[in-house]
């Protein structure tokens, strides 16, 4: 079976990556350090974030949360997706979301299977390109019952397309701070520990499905060291919702 890779039908000019403004250095600068005394993370590790070049973070995750621990921890600026209907709203409310989610350094995007995850992978590698580093959830969504599950090979094409050097990030505690459903944070002491830089170029190109797969194991096997959680060895996602969508998943052996 032919592969389809996130370039395939992308014919159509770019928009261009949007660039953190004020709100992102507001937030940085300002707010995080409040943040920081209210809440007291144990931050690891930073240390293994290189400064300079392409890299991505790759983290675990658990809770809402993590979207802010990351970029306000993160020695270096972080950009990464969020969904669309995040800078859609109207009103009040919906100044309120965009600001938020500027100010933690989102580009918002379409989310979806297919073609939708392809384009999300296109944007990924954009924003890489532009010298952020990118954070990103190999596991794809929250884990609701604290397990680590199987990583996508979206995050390995990545690593071997741009040749980034992934940093895994590992996050502990966050389900506890803001569990699902709870509006706010609570005070609650979490750690934040940034794991040695990872080269996965010599699996190959991002054209193969080992190479892909194979970066991706050493990944999620470098998160699992920071965390230890129990490993749920399936991928993180909802039941299909048909019958077609249960033959898709069987025809496409990877996630992305």
């Amino acid at each position: 079976m032919t592969q389809n890779h996130p370039d395939d039908g992308l014919d159509a000019e770019p928009d261009a990556i949007p660039r953190p403004g004020v709100l992102y250095f507001v937030g940085r600068w300002i707010v995080a350090p409040l943040a920081k005394l209210v809440y007291r993370p144990r931050v690891l590790g930073t240390k293994n974030v290189p400064r300079h070049g392409k890299i991505i973070l790759a983290s675990n995750h658990l809770s809402f949360i993590d979207s802010v621990l990351i970029p306000m921890t993160s020695p270096r600026r972080v950009q990464f997706l969020a969904k669309s209907h995040y800078f859609e709203g109207t009103g009040f409310r919906g100044w309120v979301s965009r600001a938020f989610f500027t100010a933690i350094g989102a580009v918002g995007v379409r989310r979806g299977a297919g073609q939708a995850a392809q384009e999300a992978l296109e944007q990924s590698r954009r924003i890489i390109d532009t010298g952020a580093a990118f954070a990103i959830y190999p596991e794809g969504t929250r884990s609701l019952d604290g397990r680590l599950y199987k990583g996508r090979t979206g995050i390995g094409w990545l690593a071997l397309t741009t040749g980034a050097k992934v940093v895994p990030v590992g996050l502990i505690g966050t389900a506890e701070m803001q569990p699902v459903g709870a509006a706010f944070p609570r005070v609650r002491r979490v750690t934040v520990a940034f794991g040695k830089p990872i080269d996965v170029s010599h699996y190959g190109p991002a054209e193969s499905g080992r190479a892909r797969r194979q970066a991706t194991d050493e990944i999620m096997a470098a998160i699992h060291d920071l965390t230890g959680q129990e490993l749920a060895n399936a991928y993180n996602e909802s039941p299909p919702a048909s019958t077609v969508e249960r033959v898709k998943r069987a025809l496409r052996p990877e996630r992305l």
